[in-house]
């Protein structure tokens, strides 16, 4: 499939571009932690899954610490029966950056906190009850009815690819080349997959894109509007496997191994490269024209729904 990220100044906002996405004829329609001006967006796609029909949606993602298990399973459920089998939870321990300011607690054992959330919430809503004691989590807990809302995990480095391919319903990229997601997350993907004697699951690849032909101009946005990663350990430490130095900030080679522009057809044909390539599903995030706002979304709904065609 084909998605797009929300970007919104509020929850009313997000739900209008929910259902703009939709009309336009996309697929999925994903939001980060951010995408409604910093309010929770659980109640947001709860409201978006009532007033659509047919788009998917999905978290891209949501903090492992805010939550507690029951909780991400309850709310869950609550979306599903507003839009039955549309909604998809994606959950992540996220950096230690926001951990330790948002949450104040320690960012201790990340992988070990994503493994026990993933058992506990895909126990909860697959089967209907856990039983769990662990390092972060310790839970026993009914839910019915209960429903198997696929749950979804952020992934940036192998290990944590390994455990999607493990326990996950799909990995989630965030700002990865695709370079380092066909040479370094795909065969991590699998191998943890068959350590599980599993089908591997989707990635999710988060593709920064402009239908705009003015190709230093894409990459200006990007670096202004993309930098925060640049600077996050995490992130640093991704790119410099795939062979990026970002010391200086995004080049231009990196940003053409990121970054899909140009017309309709050339975003049409980028994205498409990257399924081609191996990855299962595409988030594209339109780049935003501080002089054509609304333009740029609009825009970037049309490529991706022309995309799925």
């Amino acid at each position: 499939m084909y998605g797009v990220t929300i970007q919104a100044a509020n929850p009313p906002d997000a739900v209008a571009q929910i259902i703009q996405a939709e009309q336009a004829g996309v697929q999925v329609a994903w939001a980060n932690m951010g995408a409604a001006g910093g309010a929770d967006l659980m109640p947001v796609f709860g409201a978006a899954a009532a007033q659509t029909e047919r788009i998917h949606l999905g978290n891209a993602i949501l903090h492992t610490w805010g939550r507690q298990p029951v909780a991400f399973a309850q709310e869950a459920m609550a979306i599903e029966g507003f839009g039955p089998g549309r909604f998809r939870l994606g959950i992540g321990p996220t950096t230690a950056f926001y951990v330790e300011r948002f949450y104040g607690v320690p960012y201790t054992k990340p992988l070990t906190n994503l493994r026990e959330y993933l058992i506990t919430i895909r126990a909860l809503l697959h089967e209907g009850s856990v039983d769990f004691q662990g390092f972060h989590v310790s839970s026993k807990a009914r839910i019915n009815p209960h429903a198997p809302v696929p749950v979804m995990a952020s992934a940036l480095r192998p290990k944590s690819y390994e455990l999607c391919g493990e326990l996950s319903d799909g990995a989630i990229s965030w700002m990865s080349p695709l370079r380092y997601l066909v040479d370094t997350a795909l065969p991590a993907l699998q191998a943890g997959a068959a350590s599980a004697d599993r089908d591997a699951p989707p990635l999710v690849a988060h593709i920064p894109i402009a239908v705009n032909t003015d190709r230093e101009a894409v990459h200006q946005m990007a670096r202004e509007q993309l930098a925060m990663y640049a600077r996050v350990p995490n992130y640093q430490g991704m790119f410099a496997a795939a062979g990026y130095d970002v010391t200086d900030g995004y080049g231009d080679d990196l940003l053409a191994d990121l970054v899909v522009s140009g017309t309709e057809a050339e975003v049409v044909a980028g994205l498409q490269r990257w399924r081609e390539a191996g990855i299962g599903e595409v988030l594209a995030h339109p780049l935003i024209d501080a002089n054509d706002r609304e333009g740029s979304i609009a825009a970037a709904f049309a490529a991706v729904a022309a995309a799925a065609q």
